[in-house]
């Protein structure tokens, strides 16, 4: 290539520097010379494309000459061609700024492209002869002529690139490259606006813009400077990409700072990261891998490469950041966080197939998938601390009222947020016990964890038993199974046997409610769970009402009432007095109680209704005749039938002035 034949300088390796032309001090002396010129080259032009047809022939001629040491006569044209080229450099250079300059090309700069690809394609064939021969001179010339134009094109690429109004589409007019499509591996593309969202691409280069920029590049490498183009693209566009990362509020932060922040700072540290790398699966790495294909037509191989130093560059610090957050201090409230993290990860692995090298594709899968697994295993990690919080949560105080216990809530929570990312979890514990069960030494572990919970399913027929067993359902049913014996431990703390049955009830009733509600969870526990579960509530229903009404309906029993065949009034009004006692009681502690679940509170006080209101109207229309007078029965009988509907449906309110509003 003709640039491995130059210096520094310009000049021609090996052969002294070729003479500059002189030039005046004198502006008015310039301004002739340059009128001068111009007014000649206006007379080549009139006749271009003889000029380029002779410049052709030359070549072919340079081209057929098999005894190099003995080269043909280089024609004045030569000269005449390159003194057009310092022209057009001359002219666009003196320009504003480049992005003036381009706007200001017209029809006649397609010339300036194809004259210095002729002329690359001379200066490459007159270096085919040695030193010191005829066309020595004209080499040291068209090199330097060649390097000019070079530099313009490079700062021109730069300009395309960096010009800040290419971030929207702006349609530059009178452009030398006007097409608005180029050619790509023969068909015809452009980089346009989405016309079915109506938003703009990114990158959001106008048409004509890529194009000048494809033939900038092909340009270049072809004239032997494919270095300088792509360390000028390369640059330029990994600058955008980090730019555009700023714009979603995410930066690169070191390792230490990020194990040092509290886990709100480093909630939203995380969010933003995910945002980027979101960003770079749909928008980001989609268009620059686009605009490398179409700015690399020709030259596919320097796209792939570009594209692959870009996407690495990028990956490492995203990863960097991930990596560094599985290393904080692990807690249940980061799994969600980290489970988001493992979701972005796992998109960002499409967007880079076939797009790199397979080289870089493979070490950047390869980085992306190890940090995907330290976020999986942090994951499994966090289950396994869930399961240790519930065994550790050891409380000496009933909760009031027997409602639902905060753990219950949490947990329930916990697992029906969990079960949103249900196929990502599935895959996580799946892929660890892979990991177990390919480990020799740990192997024996993997079986007592996973393997003997399915052997004590199936043995005490649990009902949590489904048919669909998964690693990750199976740790949904150990959580499950470890939070009804803590419940069950609270339980005991109630020293109201009644009371008891109502915290197991409220409990129950949560969990039943929580998988009901959750399509995810209701379909790890299976239709048989719930049904069992349900089943479970009513005994604990029943088991209320026998330890609370049981001694109720004893007193209202018309059994033992008479003595020698005529009811005794001493027993009546023993019976009514102690059923005012024990209503009353039953009334004051269970208006305190809490039922928080308005369809169970509606289920008990219907039951309760339906097992005491019968049983009082019957005794009290069958024995309140037995009592002397009114005086007495006003003594002895405190509540009429339809009093007792009405106190009842005080219970379970958690209000502790309800006696207040009872009926005397």
């Amino acid at each position: 290539m003709v640039k491995n034949h130059l210096d520094k300088n310009g000049s021609f390796t090996g052969s002294p520097k070729p003479p500059h032309p002189t030039t005046s001090t004198d502006p008015h002396s310039r301004k002739g010379s340059q009128e001068e010129l111009d007014h000649s080259l206006n007379h080549h032009n009139e006749d271009v494309k003889k000029l380029s047809d002779d410049i052709d022939r030359f070549i072919d001629e340079l081209s057929t000459c098999h005894d190099k040491s003995n080269p043909p006569k280089v024609p004045e044209i030569i000269e005449t061609f390159s003194k057009i080229i310092e022209s057009k450099i001359s002219k666009h250079s003196t320009s504003e700024n480049s992005s003036t300059r381009l706007c200001k090309m017209t029809e006649e700069d397609n010339f300036f492209v194809e004259a210095v690809t002729r002329l690359s394609k001379l200066t490459n064939s007159l270096s085919e002869f040695p030193l010191g021969s005829t066309t020595t001179r004209s080499l040291n010339r068209t090199s330097m002529v060649l390097q000019r134009a070079m530099t313009l094109m490079e700062e021109d690429l730069r300009a395309l690139l960096e010009d800040s109004s290419s971030s929207h589409v702006k349609v530059h007019k009178n452009s030398s490259f006007n097409s608005n499509r180029l050619l790509v591996d023969g068909e015809l593309c452009s980089l346009t606006l989405s016309e079915s969202s109506g938003e703009e691409e990114y990158p959001s280069f106008p048409p004509d813009v890529v194009t000048r920029m494809n033939r900038i590049a092909s340009t270049m490498i072809m004239a032997g400077y494919e270095t300088e183009c792509c360390q000028v693209y390369s640059t330029t566009r990994r600058n955008a990409c980090f730019e555009q990362m700023k714009k979603l509020e995410f930066e690169k932060i070191n390792m230490e700072d990020v194990q040092r922040m509290q886990w709100d700072s480093l909630e939203g540290e995380i969010t933003r990261w995910i945002r980027a790398v979101k960003n770079c699966s749909t928008t980001l790495f989609p268009g620059e891998k686009r605009l490398g294909d179409s700015v690399f037509s020709e030259s596919p191989m320097n796209s792939q490469t570009l594209f692959s130093n870009l996407a690495r560059a990028i990956v490492i610090q995203l990863l960097d950041f991930a990596e560094a957050v599985t290393m904080t201090k692990r807690s249940a409230e980061k799994l969600f966080k980290y489970l988001d993290m493992y979701e972005a990860l796992r998109d960002l692995i499409p967007s880079i197939k076939n797009s790199c090298s397979n080289e870089c594709e493979n070490e950047l899968n390869s980085e992306i998938q190890a940090t995907i697994d330290r976020l999986g295993e942090s994951a499994v990690s966090i289950f396994s601390d869930l399961e240790n919080s519930i065994k550790n949560d050891v409380a000496r105080t009933p909760v009031p009222g027997g409602a639902v216990h905060p753990l219950t809530r949490y947990v329930m929570n916990y697992l029906k947020y969990a079960c949103e990312y249900k196929i990502t979890l599935e895959h996580i514990f799946q892929q660890h016990v892979k990991l177990e069960e390919s480990n020799a030494n740990v192997n024996a572990n993997s079986s007592a964890k996973f393997k003997p919970i399915l052997e004590v399913e199936a043995e005490n027929d649990s009902p949590h038993c489904n048919s669909e067993t998964t690693p990750f359902s199976i740790q949904q049913v150990t959580i499950m199974d470890l939070l009804d014996t803590n419940l069950e431990a609270k339980s005991n703390l109630y020293r109201d046997p009644a009371l008891r049955h109502i915290f197991l009830m409220n409990n129950g009733r949560y969990i039943l409610q929580k998988v009901k509600g959750s399509a995810e969870i209701h379909q790890v526990m299976g239709d048989t769970w719930c049904r069992r579960r349900s089943t479970i509530v009513r005994h604990y229903h029943k088991n209320y009402q026998r330890e609370t009404f049981g001694k109720v309906l004893q007193i209202l029993t018309h059994d033992g009432m008479q003595v020698h065949g005529k009811v005794a009034k001493t027993t009546v009004k023993e019976r009514f007095k102690n059923f005012n006692v024990i209503f009353d009681e039953i009334h004051r502690s269970q208006s305190t109680w809490v039922v928080s679940d308005e369809q169970l509170q509606s289920e008990l006080r219907v039951s309760i209704s339906a097992l005491v209101i019968p049983a009082y109207r019957s005794f009290f229309g069958r024995f309140r005749q037995y009592l002397d007078n009114a005086k007495q029965a006003e003594k002895y009988i405190k509540y009429q039938p339809e009093d007792i509907e009405i106190l009842i449906d005080d219970f379970f309110d958690g209000n502790s002035t309800s006696m207040a509003r009872r009926k005397t």
